[in-house]
């Protein structure tokens, strides 16, 4: 679907390139190619991190002077610590080496105290998540990289993001590692790029922890959050924070044909960063309530920058059931309205009063379940059931948060005049 400019003032970011692009053009079937355009802030998926480059070997001159300055430190810090411990000793068995004042006390080395976890802490939630989390390692000769995954079953299934295993091209060998340290080859069950999800088997494996999936629907802004993944390699982080926003529609990228990947996204604040990919948003309960997938950074080069608190991921009620089709060796499949929209906005001569705010229809599919509808082009949709709808991309997301076959009301402003329609989603299944 052509997408006409819009005003920056009205719109959401959304990941990969910037929201702000004046050339993407997006179909609710196959999707147009899609334009960066903010050279300001860029939006992208949270690449696989960079393989570990090799130690160097130590300098020599000063540098190597240092080096061994700081080793022979470090041994005279041993024999230090030892000979304090023995001061200690003294000092504590005999007040007067205190200088005979019997009111100078030392500091005490106790034990932490040991105790049952808070239910809900982030330490309860880490040790119940973490050995239902992967690193996923991505190798060919087109280069290579790291991610994280969730183990959906105890014989190897492992939920990610197709980003993720097309890092490294057709061929590439897949590893997988295991919180018990154990390793892994997979092969990919089924991937889906529109919606950046992917489906891998581990070989070999048996008496995984499969994770506990939650319900993305259930989330309110504001309430904890945790990711957890293998940022830049770093295997079983955790970091936490709170739901920023939700529905927030994200573009990340666009394929060869066009097809873009859309996604109403979970924004928080936890830090996510290269290698973060593929991995778990959960809830303090442990479920899993999101797939850790893109960050906004701060500079324009797409994938350069670290968390900057803006991370997005997708949210697990969406692409269960294409998960699940995946899982089952099945081609994934997705809703469709059939037409082609763009941002539509304040246009010359009008207020900000007088514009109406959504996803301009630009050209009505042939035998599209939209023009079955009675929907024109020129019609501006608002609302789908009772999300409003802000622009093309916001159009795009909640479609696709949809099944094929589910009914929905669409609300469009025609000629002034608020309508509705009540409609069956198309599918883009080719058989």
């Amino acid at each position: 679907m052509t997408q006409t400019p819009r005003d920056p003032r009205d719109q959401q970011p959304g990941p990969e390139t910037s929201p702000y692009d004046e050339t993407r053009s997006y179909d609710l079937g196959p999707q147009p190619a899609w334009t960066p355009g903010d050279e300001t802030a860029a939006q992208a998926p949270v690449p696989p991190a960079p393989a570990a480059a090799p130690t160097a070997p130590p300098a020599r001159g000063r540098k190597g002077f240092a080096a061994a300055v700081v080793a022979a430190s470090l041994v005279v810090g041993g024999a230090a610590g030892f000979g304090g411990a023995a001061a200690w000793s003294a000092l504590d068995d005999d007040p007067a080496s205190s200088g005979n004042d019997p009111a100078v006390t030392t500091s005490q080395v106790v034990d932490t105290p040991e105790g049952e976890l808070e239910p809900g802490s982030v330490q309860d939630v880490a040790e119940t998540v973490l050995p239902s989390v992967v690193r996923i390692d991505v190798r060919s000769g087109q280069g290579g990289g790291s991610g994280s995954g969730i183990v959906l079953s105890s014989d190897g299934q492992i939920l990610t993001n197709e980003h993720v295993i097309a890092a490294a091209g057709e061929g590439a060998d897949i590893t997988v590692s295991f919180d018990d340290g154990s390793r892994a080859s997979a092969t990919v069950l089924g991937s889906d790029p529109l919606t950046d999800t992917a489906v891998i088997q581990a070989e070999g494996v048996e008496g995984l922890t499969p994770a506990t999936i939650g319900k993305s629907e259930d989330l309110r802004v504001g309430q904890a959050v945790v990711a957890i993944g293998s940022p830049f390699g770093l295997d079983a982080t955790v970091t936490s924070g709170i739901v920023s926003a939700l529905d927030r529609p994200v573009g990340v990228a666009s394929d060869a044909s066009g097809d873009a990947t859309i996604y109403p996204a979970i924004q928080t604040d936890a830090a996510i960063n290269p290698g973060n990919s593929g991995g778990p948003l959960v809830d303090t309960f442990g479920n899993v309530v999101g797939i850790n997938s893109s960050i906004r950074t701060s500079g324009s080069t797409s994938g350069a920058g670290g968390s900057i608190g803006l991370g997005f991921s997708i949210p697990i009620d969406e692409v269960l059931p294409i998960v699940e089709q995946m899982a089952a060796g099945e081609e994934p499949t997705h809703a469709r309205l059939g037409i082609s929209v763009s941002d539509a906005g304040i246009t010359e001569g009008q207020s900000g009063a007088d514009a109406v705010i959504g996803a301009l229809v630009r050209e009505v599919g042939e035998d599209s379940t939209a023009g079955a509808a009675g929907l024109e082009t020129g019609d501006v949709v608002v609302r789908v059931d009772d999300t409003m709808i802000t622009g093309s991309d916001s159009l795009v997301a909640t479609i696709r948060s949809y099944r094929p076959g589910d009914t929905v009301t669409l609300t469009f402003v025609r000629d002034g005049e608020e309508r509705s329609v009540e409609l069956e989603l198309d599918t883009d299944a080719t058989s």
